[in-house]
């Protein structure tokens, strides 16, 4: 069922396109929402940046969140991607979703204006203040042009609604630091490293890989952050693992989407400036989704 405590792992959802580009496809959405759930996967999170929240209008984001919503029905918690550059927008986004009926909401930083820990205390301190829902404050560096150490998430997670992170930098170590510092006010999903987070205290994997394979995602992780089964969750890491480098990086969004394509289960293109994966690409991409049997559970479930 859906709700507290968040656990397990997550599926930063694309969001599909119809062809061209010119609007969500909301039917491929609800397919994708009921593919999820039906292969295991813990909780889904739209509008994250797998799921091209840059690239949506208002419009198109209330009609997204409502899908995602009405779709899971509560079978499993759902997390709204509510990052922008003003806080005012935040927080209308962030009520916008917790009136719709979500279970949380996912926050970069402000992107643009590089705040200090001050600035970013005042951000989330502003929106918790106005929603009652929890916060997973996500950091990635990579993107958000500021790095929430582990130091700086302690003073965040002084704010009440402000109970996870998304820790997203290749540093796993990162992990440790949080829990050491954080103790029981926020804890960690991990944004990248999921296999390895998992053994330092990580008890959720917000994940993009899982879009394609839900269930290999989730079995992995649980073996390593619940189980502590080393063995079987290095092995299924080892299956799980050539499909990772296609799903990260700079493509992450062309290369997701041209997997759910091979699958039989078109998702559409990314938006402009994405572009979608180069078609020499194609290929080796498939043998990935062919070795890991992917390929046949596509057809199998665009059969159905």
């Amino acid at each position: 069922m859906a709700g507290e405590p968040f656990r397990g792992c997550y599926t930063v959802l694309v969001t599909p396109f119809t062809e061209g580009g010119e609007a969500v496809d909301i039917k491929a959405l609800e397919r994708l929402v009921e593919f999820q759930i039906r292969e295991g996967i813990r909780g889904l999170i739209p509008l994250g940046s797998t799921g091209e929240f840059l690239s949506v209008s208002p419009e198109e984001r209330t009609a997204i969140v409502e899908t995602v919503v009405k779709t899971a029905a509560g079978r499993v918690p759902v997390i709204i991607g509510t990052g922008a550059e003003d806080t005012r927008e935040v927080v209308r986004t962030s009520k916008e979703a917790e009136a719709l009926g979500a279970d949380g909401v996912m926050i970069i930083p402000p992107f643009y204006s590089v705040p200090t820990l001050a600035e970013m205390v005042h951000h989330y301190d502003t929106v918790a203040k106005a929603i009652g829902i929890p916060i997973m404050v996500y950091n990635n560096p990579a993107t958000a042009n500021v790095d929430m150490t582990p130091e700086m998430l302690a003073e965040i997670s002084r704010i009440p609604n402000c109970r996870y992170v998304k820790e997203s930098t290749l540093e796993v170590t990162r992990v440790r630091d949080i829990v050491a510092l954080c103790g029981d006010r926020m804890e960690v999903f991990a944004g990248v490293l999921g296999y390895e987070s998992a053994w330092l205290g990580a008890i959720g994997w917000v994940a993009v890989c899982s879009n394609l394979a839900p269930r290999l995602s989730t079995e992995m992780f649980h073996a390593a952050a619940f189980d502590k089964d080393m063995d079987r969750a290095l092995a299924l890491y080892r299956r799980l693992a050539p499909l990772l480098p296609w799903v990260g990086g700079p493509r992450y969004v062309a290369g997701t989407k041209a997997g759910f394509r091979l699958m039989g289960m078109g998702m559409g293109d990314p938006r402009p400036p994405r572009l979608p994966l180069p078609a020499a690409d194609v290929p080796r991409l498939a043998a990935v989704l062919q070795g890991m049997g992917l390929l046949a559970q596509g057809a199998k479930l665009a059969a159905d």
